[in-house]
């Protein structure tokens, strides 16, 4: 997957001059994560930049060039350290073109690592997809393997505003294949449907993707599984149209619940599609608790395969919502 980044920001470059990157370590280190692995060689350091750690100055520089006609991606080593940029983000790009009345664009892209599974502690390994996705003027894209980090970023750094891709750094690792160029790219705002089914929707996002997937096929029962892709906007046709045609829905979730990307589409079908469930439609979410850093404890934190069979299944067989597992264990609230 990571190699896939660095060909989606490659191919981007030699498309488009305007183009350029800006980051910690992404020059001549090729990135903490090896996610830009080539590029300084290719491009040079006027398009590939190594930045001072002041995330607050190079998003505002990059938000800046982007205003004025360049496209550049800013890189963001860990998902958390966009805190003391949000300004610059949510309060100035994402409102450039409704406060020109539509003169000014930000053709930026912002790109950040997430998510837990690899040790790197509380403050390294949150998703934090809540920090963005009630942001209007704001698209907020999470691939969940080697295709989509490359179609999407494609995707993002064409458009003509702002865009977040969040990366599951987990699966930085995953080999997979991967069509490029034109033929590779995948739109922002539509969801695929990796497994299709009649029983059940479930619709996973980022690393949560391959879990549902390995689960579904335990189970062997009519599970359809969408890969959401994009958090904002999501695709609600696919989404619905998959209720429609099954009755049921469960979210699959990698956040705390409180907050989760998952409760804007429980109560978009609830309200929406009434009428085509057949049982109450729930999350399957991590606790509302920090990420943990020890290694058991942290595998415990994002809903698991096994965990995720546990819940389907119970839901298949019964109809009813299922406890998580902190609470059939009574460790937590």
């Amino acid at each position: 997957m990571r190699q896939a980044i660095a060909s989606a920001l490659s191919d981007a470059m030699r498309e488009d001059e305007s183009v350029l990157i800006f980051g910690e370590d992404i020059a001549a280190a090729e990135g903490p994560f090896k996610t830009s692995e080539g590029l300084l060689a290719e491009f040079g350091p006027l398009r590939v930049r190594d930045t001072p750690i002041s995330e607050m100055g190079f998003v505002g520089a990059a938000v800046g060039a982007a205003a004025v006609g360049m496209r550049p991606v800013a890189e963001i080593m860990f998902m958390e350290f966009l805190g003391v940029a949000l300004d610059q983000l949510v309060t100035e790009a994402a409102k450039f073109r409704y406060l020109s009345n539509g003169r000014v664009g930000v053709p930026l892209v912002v790109r950040a690592s997430v998510g837990s599974g690899l040790g790197f502690g509380t403050q390294h390994s949150q998703t934090l997809e809540n920090w963005l996705g009630a942001t209007p003027g704001l698209k907020v894209a999470v691939p969940s393997d080697a295709q989509t980090a490359y179609g999407l970023l494609r995707s993002a750094i064409r458009d003509p505003d702002p865009v977040v891709v969040l990366e599951p750094r987990v699966l930085y690792a995953e080999r997979g294949e991967c069509v490029t160029g034109d033929a590779g790219i995948v739109p922002l705002g539509v969801a695929r449907v990796p497994r299709e089914g009649d029983a059940l929707t479930v619709v996973a996002l980022g690393q949560t993707v391959r879990a549902a997937l390995a689960a579904a096929e335990r189970i062997d029962a009519g599970i359809e599984v969408i890969d959401l892709s994009t958090v904002t906007p999501w695709d609600r046709e696919t989404v619905l149209a998959s209720v429609a045609k099954t009755g049921r829905l469960v979210t699959v979730e990698e956040a705390p619940a409180s907050g989760g990307w998952g409760a804007e589409i429980v109560a978009t079908v609830t309200t929406a599609a009434f009428r085509s469930l057949q049982a109450p439609p729930f999350r399957i979410t991590a606790p509302d608790v920090p990420v943990p850093y020890n290694k058991a404890l942290e595998a415990r934190f994002s809903p698991g395969i096994g965990e995720i069979e546990h819940q389907l299944t119970t839901y298949l067989r019964t109809g009813e919502v299922p406890d998580p597992w902190w609470l059939r264990e009574g460790v937590a609230a």
